[in-house]
């Protein structure tokens, strides 16, 4: 218990009304991460077999998205142990559903390119290297049109995420400017309680 109040002191627990520290790192390194490997891979599918980050930048790519779903595990797991923040008092009961089915869409959708990425990197039955620091062995290789049926799985599902990161921020700004009640600097600023509209 006195560590629970000591850490909460620090603002590294989310409270009922706040995010705390971890919390809010764990979300912006996601984000910060998905934007690149998005940018990342959108760049890649313009390059020839001449250029010089024709390999270097899948490498790149693919221990990026490993880094990702560590992350992603830790998130859940932090989010399993830890309370989360209750929603806005004025929210609308559709708004409340939304927000509900965009964030589990938020988590679902990259753990889905992870796999599918997975399968592109593994299908020829090669190990996956994590910037030279370890492998991830190939579970499962050498299905019929394995690496370009995943490829397409991978693009579309990159697409979907891509739309739904701009549908979250946009519902982000919607609240801090249109409804006035702050709630994007509850990502921003640990144990900042939004419970209230702003003035």
């Amino acid at each position: 218990m006195a560590r629970a109040n000591r850490l909460r002191l620090m603002n590294l627990l989310n409270t009922s009304s706040s995010y705390g520290l971890i919390s809010i790192l764990l979300h912006w390194a996601i984000a910060l991460l998905l934007i690149v490997l998005i940018a990342l891979g959108l760049w890649m599918t313009g390059l020839d077999y001449y250029h010089p980050w024709y390999r270097e930048g899948p490498d790149i790519h693919r221990s990026l998205g490993v880094l990702v779903a560590g992350l992603l595990i830790g998130r859940l797991v932090w989010r399993g142990i830890n309370r989360q923040p209750a929603l806005v008092a004025t929210d609308k009961p559709w708004e409340r559903h939304a927000a509900r089915v965009t964030h589990w869409l938020l988590y679902l959708l990259p753990a889905l390119l992870v796999v599918s990425g997975y399968m592109i990197s593994t299908a020829d039955g090669r190990a996956l290297s994590v910037f030279g620091w370890f492998e991830i062995p190939a579970v499962v290789s050498g299905l019929d049109n394995q690496e370009d049926l995943a490829g397409d799985i991978h693009y579309f599902l990159a697409l979907v995420l891509i739309g739904f990161i701009c549908l979250h921020a946009a519902a982000a700004v919607k609240h801090q400017i249109v409804d006035r009640d702050a709630r994007l600097w509850r990502m921003l600023v640990p144990g900042n309680d939004t419970s209230t509209k702003t003035e």
